[in-house]
């Protein structure tokens, strides 16, 4: 029987991954952050676009989550803003949407997104993605089993 995939916390000698969870819902952002934070990552929430630049540079994230529908900056901005800051650049961008079709993938894609995951998000899939975002993070490589066990 194959042993589970490793998960971000059980790389001891590495810092915990940083996500930053971007929605105007202020229970889906910290209901995200709770379930990362329970499962070794390190989290915080924003609810608006410019509490996410703030904190894209102070927190210094692997990883965001950002819904694309918000007040005011709507999520393409805000990536678009994230990848033209210096610290921004390699911050892998995951968009959070009920918007499935060509046209918005290819306006998120536009925006400077690298993965899509589609409301209602599966905690499993959330996980999975961030996990994988993670060992590249801490520089593992998955396939060396010398690396993680």
């Amino acid at each position: 029987m194959d042993a589970p995939p490793p998960t971000a916390s059980d790389a001891e000698s590495a810092p915990a991954v940083r996500v930053l969870c971007v929605d105007d819902n202020p229970d889906v952002a910290d209901s995200e952050v709770m379930l990362l934070q329970l499962t070794g990552f390190e989290a915080r929430a924003c609810y608006d676009g410019p509490a996410a630049l703030a904190a894209v540079t102070e927190f210094r994230p692997a990883a965001c989550l950002i819904d694309l529908n918000m007040p005011g900056m709507d999520g393409d901005e805000v990536a678009a803003r994230i990848r033209a800051l210096p610290t921004g650049r390699e911050v892998v961008l995951v968009a959070v949407t009920a918007m499935g079709d060509d046209a918005a993938r290819d306006r998120m894609t536009r925006a400077g997104f690298q993965l899509v995951l589609t409301k209602p998000v599966d905690p499993h899939d959330l996980l999975r993605v961030l996990d994988e975002i993670g060992w590249a993070w801490a520089g593992v490589a998955r396939s060396d089993p010398a690396q993680h066990g």
